[in-house]
């Protein structure tokens, strides 16, 4: 992976991060800034992990639907397939429109799906289907550890008011 789509994946999980977080924010006035960039930093890079990863399990769920081992090295992330996938991550605030975001989501997905079905050898429809399991499961994963958080965080919150 290039130090550039790297840097596009970190800015892009920041972005995400942000997206989520900040509207936290607007709502408890009374949060520090350096409490907000603490959770900031590590939550983007947890993000921009999780968006590298997409590729790399679409193509390990490819190699599960085929029988031989597909013939190409993988999918990795090109400038050209992160590019669409910062747009998104940037449209993740909710007042820009949540449908929005999750469409470039899929837009995204769906520029995967062309280069996985060119280097794994599988039909348009069984890439897609890949791209698509990979990118609900990865999400899902990643929404169950932020609702796992927020709750850990109001039980602590709880305590110590009591």
């Amino acid at each position: 992976m290039s130090p550039a789509v790297v840097v596009l994946l970190l800015f892009a999980g920041v972005s995400e991060t942000a997206g989520r977080i900040l509207p936290l924010v607007a709502r408890r006035p009374g949060m520090s800034r350096t409490f907000v960039a603490g959770l900031l930093l590590p939550a983007g890079l947890i993000e921009g992990v999780v968006f590298a990863l997409w590729p790399l399990t679409a193509w390990t769920l490819a190699e599960l639907v085929l029988s031989s081992p597909p013939p190409g090295t993988g999918l990795v992330w090109t400038p050209s397939l992160v590019a669409p996938l910062v747009l998104a991550a940037v449209l993740a605030f909710p007042l820009l429109g949540p449908l929005l975001h999750f469409l470039l989501f899929v837009g995204v997905g769906a520029g995967l799906v062309g280069p996985l079905a060119a280097a794994s050898g599988l039909d348009w429809w069984s890439a897609a289907g890949c791209c698509a399991v990979a990118g609900t499961g990865l999400g899902l994963a990643v929404e169950a550890v932020r609702r796992l958080v927020v709750r850990i965080s109001a039980t602590a919150a709880r305590e110590s008011i009591a």
